[in-house]
């Protein structure tokens, strides 16, 4: 279905692209396009972050499950999810090169309503882990999708403006679907309905909402794989492209940045969360004060990096984006580094110590999404954004798996301080990219489709 006919093209001799709102559109890129794109980064990260109010529920309510027990459970739950999300995004990638971008997304949210639908009904731990599976291979072929069409729709001129865009509508997804839809069992069980109905009619209502995003997208969303029937590769050609686009350091620096910024993402919800609670637990909070100043330290992270995401995004559309990510990276290096001078996470003191982290997070994600999304060709966009998605997931089991350990053996500073140190790492490669292959000295000197080293 044809959604571009009633959009009005620029007028002649102006050479201004379409927009949305205050975003330039890349060529074939209709508003009713984006704006399919907008609700997708609202509902995908939103939609997948209800399992972690999911999980518990089930553990504690239909499998009965002690609570020292619980934690081991989810933990392996947490580690199935990221094994299958790097077995998928390489796959996803290629099947968006080759069959397009809103069959494979729509796939997703339907694998992703799947799991929902069947995770209460779950009668073991291993059918709730096969059930967790579903769901990672829905997530996975989502994510992609929502990483590779933010490849493709915006001008190369507004990347970092619809970088940050998302950005925001992922977080406010979280938010807004998290707390509304994390409410409805208890909601249910205060109308009357006993805890297993209440679990059965909130995933349902999820599962649901899945449905309807399968829907949404799948109508909504660009036609086709990014170029026509004639310049598709062969599949053979798009499992080898992502390797072979790395030989562009501008795309080996992006997968560098995903690396760490999808760590740092992890690093900061898991760790820091983590710092405030075992420190609260150790001054004499009980067990719930604890959580909740935890919480806090967290929320204040998240909070200013959402503020900061526009002005990171209009930078990014300023600057050279291999100086924008060496500049990134570097924030990134000094909010985990900085952490050394805090000695204690609940003094007052100390919180602009956790909103400069909170700033750095967000900006190596904004960066090594804006660069990936500039350098990828478009015959494989697909395939090298797959695996730009996969090293963001190696980075995740790295940072998790040892930054784990370094928690419990060290302490909480040796966790900030290993991710600051490899993010260091990461901005002296940048300066040398930023050397030897700078690319167009602004974002307005190309189109952005492919740009050689």
């Amino acid at each position: 279905m044809s959604t571009t006919a009633p959009e009005t093209p620029p007028a002649a001799g102006t050479g201004s692209a379409r927009k949305f709102w205050f975003i330039e559109l890349a060529e074939g890129v209709a508003r009713s396009h984006f704006g399919t794109l907008l609700y997708g980064a609202f509902t995908t990260i939103g939609l997948l972050a209800f399992v972690a109010i999911g999980t518990p529920y089930v553990l504690n309510v239909y499998l009965q499950i002690p609570a020292n027990e619980q934690g081991q459970i989810s933990g392996d739950l947490a580690a199935w999810t990221e094994i299958v999300l790097l077995l998928v995004f390489g796959p996803a990638g290629i099947l968006a090169d080759r069959i397009g971008r809103r069959q494979v997304y729509a796939v997703g949210y339907l694998f992703m309503g799947i799991a929902y639908a069947l995770y209460p009904f779950a009668g073991s731990v291993a059918e709730l882990t096969g059930y967790r599976v579903v769901y990672a291979v829905g997530v996975g072929l989502a994510t992609a999708m929502l990483q590779t069409t933010l490849a493709d729709y915006p001008a190369n001129t507004s990347r970092g403006k619809a970088t940050a865009l998302i950005g925001t509508l992922n977080g406010l997804g979280v938010i807004i679907l998290s707390v509304g839809l994390g409410g409805l069992m208890k909601t249910f069980v205060g109308s009357g309905w006993n805890p297993q109905m209440a679990g059965y009619l909130a995933h349902g209502i999820v599962a649901g909402l899945c449905f309807i995003s399968a829907i949404v997208v799948a109508r909504g969303l660009k036609p086709g794989m990014g170029v026509d029937r004639v310049a598709r590769l062969p599949i053979g050609e798009l499992v080898r492209s992502g390797f072979a686009a790395a030989r562009n350091p501008r795309v080996a620096l992006a997968y560098a940045c995903a690396f760490i910024a999808r760590g740092d993402l992890v690093v900061v919800g898991t760790f820091v969360n983590l710092w405030g609670t075992s420190a609260a637990m150790a001054a004499g909070y009980d067990p719930a004060e604890a959580s909740a100043k935890g919480r806090m330290l967290f929320a204040a992270s998240t909070t200013a990096g959402l503020f900061w995401l526009p002005i990171m995004g209009y930078m990014l559309d300023r600057l050279n984006r291999v100086t924008g990510a060496v500049v990134c990276m570097a924030l990134a290096a000094a909010g985990f580094l900085f952490t050394d001078l805090v000695d204690d996470p609940l003094d007052s003191s100390n919180l602009g110590y956790f909103v400069l982290l909170g700033i750095g997070q967000i900006s190596a994600f904004a960066a090594a999404a804006t660069l990936i999304g500039q350098e990828a060709p478009k015959e494989s966009r697909g395939a090298v954004i797959g695996l730009f998605n996969m090293s963001g997931a190696i980075g995740i089991l790295f940072c998790t798996a040892v930054g784990g350990r370094l928690f419990d053996a060290i302490g909480p500073h040796a966790v900030f301080e290993m991710v600051g140190t490899i993010t260091l790492l990461v901005v002296l490669f940048g300066l040398w990219v930023r050397w030897k292959a700078p690319g167009p000295l602004s974002p307005r000197g190309s189109g952005g489709d492919m740009l050689h080293p």
